[in-house]
């Protein structure tokens, strides 16, 4: 009885374990979130956030960081226009909880976007609407990277110390 026991034990998972895991792993992976007062997930992102108004970074802000979290990432993209990069930004403290509009460039390390320019630079499609992706990333120690980076450039290193990231998305298009 004891040998069969031990067997069990010993086997593939259950359905149920598998389940179980799956939500342990989903639970500890999703704890940290991330919002703004200026838009809704989903929802249209103010016009002084683009290029059509003051083009100032949204508010951000973020809730339930990993225990050892050092610094965060941020990363903001348009998947409608290839993976357009419009904000890199590291070396975040670990401590910080909210960027308020328009001053994230000076708590983090801005890094080039695909303007060709260095922090921020807002939605700006040229036609219908699009998708902007800001990615948050909670690290287990600063990037301190030489000089100014792109998201190329540091997506090794992030793959190295990210304990957990956040997502969220908004939408912008021009009239």
């Amino acid at each position: 009885m004891a040998f069969v026991l031990l067997l069990t034990a010993c086997g593939p998972a259950t359905d149920t374990e598998r389940s179980a895991d799956v939500t342990m792993q989903t639970a500890t992976t999703t704890s940290l979130r991330l919002m703004s007062a200026a838009f809704d997930p989903g929802g249209v992102i103010p016009r002084e956030h683009t290029c059509d108004g003051e083009d100032v970074s949204p508010p951000l802000s973020w809730s339930g960081p990993p225990e050892g979290t050092q610094a965060f990432a941020l990363i903001a993209t348009d998947p409608d226009a290839r993976g357009f990069v419009h904000w890199v930004l590291t070396d975040i403290p670990g401590s910080t909880t909210e960027l308020r509009a328009g001053e994230g460039d000076s708590l983090g390390v801005p890094g080039h976007n695909d303007f060709g320019r260095t922090g921020w630079g807002g939605p700006c499609p040229p036609s219908g609407s699009h998708r902007y992706v800001f990615r948050l990333y909670a690290l287990s120690a600063r990037m301190q990277l030489p000089g100014t980076q792109d998201a190329d450039a540091i997506a090794s290193r992030l793959a190295e110390l990210t304990l957990a990231e956040a997502e969220l998305t908004g939408t912008y298009s021009r009239s």
